[in-house]
């Protein structure tokens, strides 16, 4: 189904220093939608997921619990992070840990270049560091700390001291892109999106950029420089090259410049290393830049960021166990606009659910297929003339396919599931409209119920295949009730209105159960 063009997108690499929580499980689901919509669009879609499993704060959680680094990373990536993608569905092409040969030779083949280009130099550095970010902090990184910290400076963040370090180390002439990097933000304005990230960006870069440090030699647990065996590389200077790694930098030629370019969706807090350092790393090797950066905001709950150092986590499958893996792909794509900052609440995740899912969508589906049922012996009519009702329909499910795809051009997956609802909701009014439970009553009204159920059946079938990246369980048996032909994720999506099916249905169980209690 490729038409040859590659859409090569990548989620952040997540730290293995504990379990995911729903935070990472939106940024999982959102890569994943857009790489199955790309994919059904006949791109060659890739989508990479992986885990960092280098850098101090891994070390520190290791010892902590009596294990190396290496077996708390394995235990952490077997039990959580694989399993996660199950959890809520992901189609990942590729998975990549940081621990893998593949990424620490080839990060390494990466790392003498720049050395061998004279981009890197050895200096000294103080400053505050915080371990949670691995990152050394700016003064104005830092907030005023509260109750135990109080009188303290604290990171922003993670909301904990930062520690003054004071090292001899190797560092990366960054400074020295800063006017590459703003001209990039000005040739092309879609680099880094929505448009506050990428103010942000621009902003902190006419600030002056001052050069990275990018190893360290108060503990060993990272790749070796390759040249000097007493320093590990900087966590994010490895985490960072995972996306060529795992794409064939230094050891595929023809894989890499398949693949590459990517699209990166981070979460904002992570924004300026992939938008600022990321790009710097790749000018000084000669290599083309990224695609796109796309920061997407910060999931909320009770006001405050996701986060599990300070226990505010929720288990993807504290939701998934109840509702289900599309409800959560649904809700998460739906009630947030992807790149800005959304509350989560079970009040709401339930509501949507029952009014939008299992009324909305679902209801219509099994209304459908049982009157086709019913009404025709579940053979598919062959209609004559249509209404101008019925051709309203017809040019709803090509409008809203066309407003889904320049949407998810956008990266606005709201939008577009937005846009896919107006057809369930004409569907469901032009049902109430034509009362084909009416119609067939009357032997002289077979004509107008035919035309009637084939275009509630058309409808129904464009919506499968539209909706198929987002909710793909239940489209799945959707399309199979509906006779389609194939794979629904065969269907081209840019095309769902043309959608192919054999000339019967088959009974539907319900897409949606109802769920009585809010769970929370």
């Amino acid at each position: 189904m490729s038409d040859g063009s590659s859409f090569y997108i990548t989620t952040p690499i997540f730290y293995v220093n504990d379990v995911p929580h729903i935070g990472h499980a939106y940024t999982e689901v959102a890569a994943d939608v857009l790489a199955r919509w790309h994919r059904q669009s006949g791109e060659d879609a890739w989508l990479l997921t992986g885990t960092d499993e280098h850098g101090q704060k891994i070390l520190r959680t290791a010892t902590a619990n009596g294990v190396t680094p290496k077996e708390w990373a394995d235990r952490l990536v077997e039990t959580a992070w694989k399993p996660l993608l199950k959890t809520v569905d992901i189609r990942n092409d590729d998975f990549i840990r940081t621990t893998d040969v593949r990424h620490e030779v080839n990060a390494q083949k990466f790392l003498q270049h720049l050395y061998d280009s004279g981009h890197i130099y050895t200096g000294e550095y103080e400053g505050f560091y915080c371990v949670g970010c691995e990152e050394y902090k700016q003064p104005s990184d830092l907030i005023d700390g509260v109750g135990e910290y109080a009188g303290q400076q604290v990171c922003a963040i993670h909301s904990i001291p930062c520690e003054l370090l004071h090292e001899k180390n190797y560092f990366f002439r960054m400074s020295t892109f800063a006017d590459h990097l703003l001209a990039l933000y000005e040739e092309n304005p879609n680099f880094v999106q929505p448009a506050s990230a990428r103010n942000e960006v621009i902003s902190f870069v006419k600030q002056g950029l001052s050069d990275l440090s990018i190893s360290r030699s108060s503990f060993d647990w990272g790749i070796k420089v390759p040249w000097d065996d007493s320093h590990v590389v900087y966590v994010w200077f490895d985490a960072l090259l995972n996306y060529i790694t795992a794409a064939g930098y230094g050891h595929d030629d023809e894989k890499f410049s398949r693949l590459w370019p990517a699209t990166h969706v981070v979460g904002k807090d992570i924004l300026r290393f992939h938008a600022v350092i990321w790009p710097a790393m790749l000018l000084a090797a000669g290599i083309e830049v990224p695609r796109q950066v796309f920061g997407h905001g910060w999931l909320l709950v009770g006001g405050e960021k996701m986060s599990k150092s300070k226990l505010t986590g929720i288990a993807p499958n504290q939701i998934t166990d109840t509702f289900g893996s599309d409800a959560f792909r649904y809700y998460f794509m739906r009630a947030i606009s992807f790149g800005q900052d959304g509350s989560f609440s079970w009040e709401d995740l339930s509501a949507r659910y029952q009014s939008e899912l299992a009324n909305g969508f679902g209801n219509l589906a099994s209304r459908v297929i049982a009157m086709v049922v019913r009404y025709c012996d579940g053979e598919i009519p062959v209609a004559g003339d249509f209404s101008e009702a019925d051709e309203l329909i017809r040019g709803t499910e090509k409008r809203v396919t066309d407003a889904a795809t320049l949407a998810i051009g956008h990266l606005a997956i709201h939008d577009a599931i937005a846009a896919m609802w107006e057809l369930v909701d004409e569907l469901n009014g032009y049902i109430t409209a034509q009362e084909p439970w009416s119609l067939a009553k009357d032997p002289a009204d077979r004509d107008r119920l035919e035309a009637v159920l084939v275009t509630a059946v058309r409808g129904l079938g464009t919506l499968a295949v539209l909706l198929s990246p987002v909710v793909p369980q239940a489209t799945a048996k959707l399309w199979t009730a509906l006779g389609g032909i194939g794979l629904v994720t065969d269907q081209r999506i840019d095309r769902a209105w043309e959608w192919t099916g054999g000339p019967r249905v088959s009974p539907l169980e319900a897409l949606f159960p109802r769920i009585e209690a809010t769970v929370g």
